[in-house]
């Protein structure tokens, strides 16, 4: 998809032609920008909305640049601007250092790994340090607060059907769509992905106003499904083999599909009949797990959140120990993005130059002694606290990074304490975007290496901290994945990894006798990987097979008072063990 840069100026010409006496320096606009993409125009007006491109009171941009292409998919993107919104809102939005061109600059490094021209993303900064705009700049701030008390800073209301806009509640939440299909091969690799779930298709065609009747019903249906199944959308007078094989001679004609085998069909544009099928048919694909029925306030928690090791060290400490490569512009760049987040807030700060930093961290495994290696990726641990740095890293292209950190260190004979623990705390870190933790569950290459640093981990008897962060970790893995399978698609991370990273787990939490907190995080850890798994799968075999509810209760010699012990293995191991 082609990615392009509007701009608009808010002046209206007025800043070119007085711009010079004003501020001393010739200033072509005050820009206003935003981010073109598949048909849709992104804009920060103290939320973050998306319009038809040039239909906003500021009527056509004055330049549209184009800034290149990317491959990214449309619910990528989609879930990395809802990460943004944390950070873009109307509270946050500031005339001078938190502003649309900021919004654009981050989002179009989260695209292409490049921002805007800088003479557009850096001209506040030259408004400010002018004597004129240090004048002017108390009166526009009133301005723009009363704008934030109104509700918008430019009034550019979010109207596009299918827009990004969602409430608070369903941030970071897959809304389903209705999936197009032009052909058999098509259809059958959605009904082979969705085979352990449900699926349901939907025969029209460009002639059909009974069908047109209800194609808003069957989007809302899609959304309210979510991963959970996938509604199908096909045009006969197109997708003639699709047709020809489910003999279809009217339209509309409904066919659903559970765990794989052919259900229901009926013609006919019934609203009804086609509301009530559907969400059987998602009741039968998902029934009630024996799990919810027991008392599990901790596992059942939904709003339950990923470990995060935000605190940032004295960095012109951590830089000393790095020698010449702390004078790098990139890792200065990124000390910069962490010290004004952790000091002015994340909307102070835009991010750096990510391409030249992940570059810097993936030469520095080769050329940094293993003893100060410690300090690079302590540095990125920091970095990645912010959704978009780690939303730009998830990126399949950018996520190698990653992967060869982890390599390395998986790979060292002896690895040191130090490097260790901030590897560990720096995986956890990653989980500040759910791209990423997606990525996790389902990229076998990073999902071994985190595997394997994860279990040989929880063999450090020596330091309680990092068997803490290790726990931390597995917590973090576990809870992506269950909650996969409380809103579909059902398991994402495969059993096998379950079954290894389970046993690594119960041995570890046979030989905790020290630390609390590190069995607070493996009994947690635990009980994600085990809350609504498969009764019958090798998940439970294995910790039926390897008495893991008498490994958790016997800590409770150890540690009394920890409620997680009762909770994870009298409850959930002893009686949510049984099958039904």
């Amino acid at each position: 998809m082609d990615v392009h840069l509007l701009v608009y100026d808010l002046s209206q010409g007025m800043a070119r032609q007085m711009s010079l006496s004003l501020l001393g320096f010739q200033l072509d606009a005050i820009y206003h920008t935003s981010i073109k993409l598949h048909g849709r125009e992104y804009v920060y007006d103290g939320n973050i909305v998306a319009i038809m491109p040039g239909t906003s009171h500021l009527g056509k941009p004055m330049q549209e640049i184009h800034l290149g292409k990317t491959e990214l998919p449309k619910d990528v993107i989609e879930e990395y601007l809802d990460s943004l919104r944390e950070i873009y809102t109307v509270e946050a939005y500031d005339l001078w250092r938190h502003n649309c061109n900021n919004f654009s600059n981050d989002f179009a490094t989260f695209l292409l790994g490049k921002g805007i021209p800088s003479h557009i993303a850096n001209m506040p900064q030259a408004v400010l340090e002018s004597p004129f705009g240090r004048m002017l700049m108390p009166m526009l701030d009133q301005q723009i607060q009363a704008k934030k008390r109104a509700g918008g800073i430019l009034g550019i209301q979010d109207t596009t059907p299918g827009s990004t806009s969602k409430p608070q509640s369903q941030l970071h939440h897959h809304v389903g769509k209705v999936q197009n299909v032009t052909s058999l091969r098509e259809l059958d690799a959605l009904l082979e992905k969705f085979k352990k779930s449900c699926a349901v298709i939907f025969f029209t065609s460009a002639t059909c106003a009974p069908c047109r009747a209800v194609y808003p019903l069957y989007d809302d249906l899609a959304g309210e499904v979510g991963d959970k199944g996938v509604l199908i959308k096909v045009d006969t007078s197109k997708a003639f083999d699709v047709g020809s094989r489910y003999s279809i001679s009217a339209t509309p004609t409904f066919i659903t599909f559970l765990h794989g085998q052919q259900q229901e069909r009926w013609s006919g544009a019934n609203p009804g009949a086609l509301q009530g099928n559907v969400r059987l048919l998602v009741q039968m694909a998902w029934p009630p797990h024996p799990h919810q029925a027991l008392r599990l306030p901790t596992l059942a928690n939904p709003d339950a959140k990923p470990v995060l090791f935000a605190k940032v060290p004295p960095l012109s400490k951590l830089l000393a120990k790095m020698g010449t490569t702390a004078d790098h512009p990139a890792v200065q760049g990124v000390k910069h993005f962490i010290e004004t987040r952790a000091s002015e807030g994340p909307a102070e700060t835009s991010l750096p130059d990510m391409e030249a930093f992940t570059q810097l961290v993936r030469e520095s495994l080769d050329k940094l002694p293993v003893e100060l290696l410690f300090t690079v990726v302590d540095l990125l641990r920091c970095a990645l606290v912010d959704p978009r740095f780690s939303g730009y890293l998830a990126e399949e292209k950018q996520h190698r990074t990653i992967i060869s950190v982890l390599t390395h260190v998986n790979g060292l004979a002896t690895c040191p304490y130090a490097l260790r623990l901030v590897t560990l705390q720096m995986t956890c870190n990653l989980f500040s975007s759910l791209l990423y933790a997606d990525e996790i569950l389902s990229d076998g290459g990073l999902r071994a290496a985190v595997t394997q640093l994860i279990s040989s981990s929880f063999l450090d008897d020596s330091h309680s901290n990092v068997r803490v962060a290790a726990a931390s970790l597995l917590f973090n893995v576990a809870l992506a994945n269950s909650r996969k399978r409380r809103d579909g698609p059902g398991d994402v991370l495969p059993e096998d990894d379950q079954v290894e990273l389970a046993a690594s787990l119960l041995e570890a939490i046979s030989q905790e006798e020290t630390s609390a907190e590190a069995l607070e995080g493996m009994l947690l850890a635990l009980g994600n990987l085990a809350y609504r798994m498969p009764l019958d799968g090798d998940l439970a075999n294995l910790l039926r097979t390897m008495d893991a509810e008498d490994t958790v209760v016997g800590k409770q010699k150890h540690f009394p008072d920890m409620r997680l012990v009762a909770e994870v293995g009298k409850e959930l191991l002893g009686k949510g063990l049984k099958r039904s």
